[in-house]
């Protein structure tokens, strides 16, 4: 499971999201600023990055305990930060940057995800927790088992040292039921689904807004470990979409998923193929992944070679503009 706290930093280029101005009735179609395209896509870049990961973090805490799974793991009763706290124990964990308590002193136990800023190599370091609330009776790896999971995380990048922070909760659902640790290639599909009205962010320039979460996570285990994002939402005729909400500039936007975005273990972690597009009211952006240096399909890549996307946006007015950059 360690693996899996990887897994969603792959997905770290699937947020860039054409914008426009905002109005009084948040549906401008005049183009955006190069400034502020870059910001919107760097916000969408990372907010769908960081929450994902989190859920990473969630299914590897829940599926090494126990008392939560019903595996052979057993908890290690501890002390919370040096001090000895009723009910509450410090339990083994391999996610990299943080320390995992459980509390079973009332009815709805709690895991709790405590974040301390370590940066395990990667470009970030995580402050805060994420909550994982376990009502009575419910075994996660149960058929249709549901847990609350709650945010109070600041992700700062330290590159620049901009932060984000995502408040609120979200249902998670084990669809199929499973552990995910216990997939072999002989495994059905492991389901799960991540649904929120209420997942507030907080921009770096103090900004916030909430959006809608509807994703669906399903993991095999055919050719090696895989897991492949989709959307689970529909509105109208669009069906597919993973998100939805405004942006920092107050402007209305979705998410689509068109073909699931999937991350291989035996392709490095990487983000192997998939496809979104991002809409508003200024027009369309089309994001392809997988993909050689000249836009081809490619497999798993060996030594020298880079992935690429291809970016295809349209505007309302029909005006198109493709890029294929690596990733």
């Amino acid at each position: 499971m360690k693996s899996l706290s990887r897994l969603m930093l792959a997905t770290a280029f699937a947020g860039v999201l054409f914008a426009c101005k905002k109005n009084s009735d948040n549906n401008s179609t005049a183009p955006m600023s190069n400034a502020d395209a870059a910001t919107q896509s760097d916000d969408q870049t990372r907010v769908s990055n960081e929450s994902n990961a989190a859920f990473d973090d969630v299914t590897t805490a829940m599926s090494e305990q126990a008392t939560v799974t019903g595996s052979s793991e057993v908890s290690t009763p501890s002390v919370r930060y040096g001090v000895a706290t009723m009910g509450v124990d410090t339990v083994k964990s391999s996610i990299c940057d943080a320390i995992v308590t459980i509390d079973t002193s009332s009815a709805t136990r709690t895991l709790t995800i405590n974040y301390t800023g370590k940066g395990c190599g990667f470009n970030r370091k995580r402050t805060g927790t994420v909550t994982i609330s376990i009502p009575a009776g419910v075994r996660w790896r149960d058929k249709g088992a549901q847990v609350t999971v709650t945010f109070n995380l600041t992700i700062t990048r330290l590159t620049d040292s901009k932060s984000i922070k995502l408040t609120g909760s979200h249902l998670y659902t084990n669809v199929t039921g499973g552990n995910v640790v216990s997939l072999t290639p002989s495994s059905q599909p492991i389901v799960h689904t991540v649904t929120s009205d209420n997942m507030a962010i907080t921009f770096d320039n103090g900004t916030q807004r909430t959006w809608h979460v509807a994703r669906q996570r399903t993991y095999t285990n055919l050719n090696g470990f895989a897991v492949a994002l989709s959307g689970t939402h529909t509105d109208g005729a669009t069906s597919g979409i993973s998100e939805w909400g405004t942006n920092r500039f107050g402007n209305n936007f979705t998410t689509v998923i068109n073909q699931p975005l999937t991350v291989q273990a035996g392709c490095g972690w990487q983000l192997t193929s998939g496809q979104f597009t991002l809409n508003n009211a200024a027009g369309s952006t089309s994001i392809t992944f997988g993909l050689d240096v000249n836009g081809n399909a490619t497999g798993c890549p060996v030594a020298g070679t880079t992935y690429y996307f291809k970016l295809a946006y349209t505007s309302n007015q029909n005006k198109t503009y493709t890029f294929i950059l690596p990733y």
